[in-house]
């Protein structure tokens, strides 16, 4: 297995792959990604600042239309699915050069296709009871999944909320994100759960606020882990 930290601007990852070749493409992937991105927003600025969903033309760039729509979907602004958004475009340059696994942590949102093996993602959630503890454990499957987190503890990321984690798992890498951003914005310990609407693309959440604890949808097993706080992706 080959690790490498890779940073361009904003875009902070630690990329896992077995060949080489899948880590040059999963940079070159991300890069075309943001390239189209930064094209768009300095045409249309208010995409890269708005905290509501933004509108954008059918033409527009693949990785502005995905942002766009988890954006409106979730009630976020468009770069609430920014992270996910670029590192679903480097998974997906992984596969096409022929990668059965690849993975892309951007900055704790993590995108990957895992076909042939498990993946495990640790829980980390700040100084809550049950950060570093516990895993999720990812089962073997086809086609690209995402794991995203949103902390308002955690990070330098903007939020409106006070979780310490939540963690959605979409096969809508870009969804994932956005709904991350949003429902750490909205959720609070007094609440009775979490509820999402009917059509989202989220498969299942679980948050994190001090000793409280909340899921929804089909959670995977979560297994006690030793999370590394060396092993989190974040700027060098």
């Amino acid at each position: 297995m080959i690790r490498e930290h890779f940073e361009f601007r904003e875009t902070i990852t630690t990329i896992l792959a077995e060949d080489p070749a899948h880590i040059a493409a999963a940079k070159a992937g991300m890069l075309a990604g943001r390239a189209d991105l930064e094209s768009y927003i300095r045409a249309d600025p208010f995409f890269g600042t708005s905290y509501s969903p933004v509108l954008v033309e059918s033409d527009a760039p693949l990785i502005v239309q995905r942002m766009a729509a988890a954006a409106a979907e979730a009630d976020v602004g468009p770069m609430a699915a920014v992270a996910a958004a670029v590192a679903w475009a480097g998974v997906e340059s992984m596969a096409a050069e022929g990668a059965a696994f690849g993975l892309i942590d951007n900055g704790g949102d993590i995108v990957f296709t895992a076909a042939d093996r498990p993946v495990r993602a640790g829980l980390y959630a700040g100084t809550a009871p049950v950060s570093g503890k516990y895993a999720f454990v990812l089962p073997p499957a086809p086609g690209i999944r995402a794991v995203c987190t949103s902390s308002a503890t955690v990070g330098p990321s903007v939020s409106f909320g006070v979780a310490d984690a939540v963690v959605v798992f979409s096969r809508d890498p870009a969804k994932a994100d956005a709904w991350a951003t949003g429902l750490c914005n909205e959720l609070r310990p007094t609440d009775e759960g979490i509820i999402l609407p009917d059509g989202t693309a989220v498969d299942a959440v679980y948050a994190v606020i001090g000793d409280w604890t909340a899921a929804w949808g089909e959670v995977p097993e979560m297994v006690p882990a030793a999370v590394r706080y060396d092993m989190i992706t974040k700027g060098e």
